[in-house]
């Protein structure tokens, strides 16, 4: 059986037009192309997609024009480290047409873990909408530990799952392990997904699938079907890209609109204070496509 969300979700860029603008028309170009890739599912408005530089109200009318666009389902990151906004924004997603939440854990104000359980557990009371956590310390400052997710899977019927970014694979296994039944993981972060499948994680919200969703279809097709050894071929194949996507120099999402723009596909610049795109980044994604074996 599928997961809920499917096995292969991409985290998508948010198109800008060359004023910084948003480009709607590009997002919903682009969201086509990434579900005729292959892709199950769409996040909107995540660390991808540029959150913290877009307004709640271009959020809104990206998730409304990109879910009339395609026919899989859109998951609106909605989060924030204000409890009232993240509502606000979680409602106002809901309104749009998103079939489910990616909310991340507040950041900078560093709550607690009783703090962060009052705040999803808010957030889940505002929503009929299935809620995916989203735990990256390393942008938010905070761990979401697992005895508070695993205390919100357990309270609440629609938190029902976790986008795991924390990169620590063995508190992962035992977070699966004790999680209640229905309760999904998903990798957060390409480089661990392979390692996170192996531990029972059922798929992956991924920043690479936006040139690499038939190798990461693929890679889950044969793991999920036994055939270990072609999944970690297929990984093997993968570390490119996934070395490409972000750097200290070029911290995501700028790789992806250089590779986007490679492709000819809808994206622009990041906007300040991501940019600009350092000298030579799409000579590495022409290097990275023809290591893929396109030309």
């Amino acid at each position: 059986m599928k997961p809920r969300f499917g096995r292969v979700i991409t985290a998508m860029i948010t198109p800008f037009n060359e004023d910084g603008s948003l480009d709607v028309k590009g997002a919903c170009d682009l969201a086509q192309w990434l579900a005729h890739q292959g892709n199950d599912a769409l996040v909107l408005a995540g660390t991808t997609g540029e959150s913290p530089t877009i307004t709640q109200d271009e959020q809104i009318k990206l998730v409304k024009a990109v879910v009339e666009a395609v026919e899989i389902p859109v998951i609106a990151g909605a989060g924030s480290n204000d409890t009232k906004s993240a509502i606000t924004n979680t409602q106002r997603c809901e309104e749009a047409g998103a079939k489910g939440i990616l909310s991340v854990t507040p950041y900078y104000n560093r709550p607690s873990q009783a703090g962060l359980y009052e705040h999803y557990l808010q957030i889940s009371e505002s929503t009929e909408l299935p809620i995916m956590l989203y735990d990256i310390p390393i942008r938010t400052g905070r761990k979401l530990e697992s005895e508070t997710i695993l205390r919100l899977a357990q309270e609440t019927e629609n938190i029902v799952a976790v986008k795991d970014a924390a990169g620590d694979v063995e508190a992962t296994a035992q977070l699966i392990s004790e999680a209640p039944e229905g309760f999904e993981v998903y990798s957060g972060e390409d480089a661990l997904t392979l390692e996170l499948l192996v531990v029972g994680a059922v798929g992956t919200v991924s920043v690479a699938s936006h040139w690499t969703t038939p190798e990461t279809v693929s890679l889950m097709e044969s793991f999920f079907s036994g055939k270990i050894d072609e999944a970690q071929e297929m990984n093997r194949k993968l570390v490119p890209s996934y070395d490409f996507e972000s750097g200290d120099l070029n911290p995501n999402p700028v790789p992806t609109k250089a590779m986007m723009k490679v492709l000819g596909l809808p994206g622009g610049d990041c906007r300040l204070p991501m940019g600009p795109e350092p000298e030579g980044l799409q000579e590495k994604a022409r290097s990275v496509l023809m290591g893929l074996g396109r030309h």
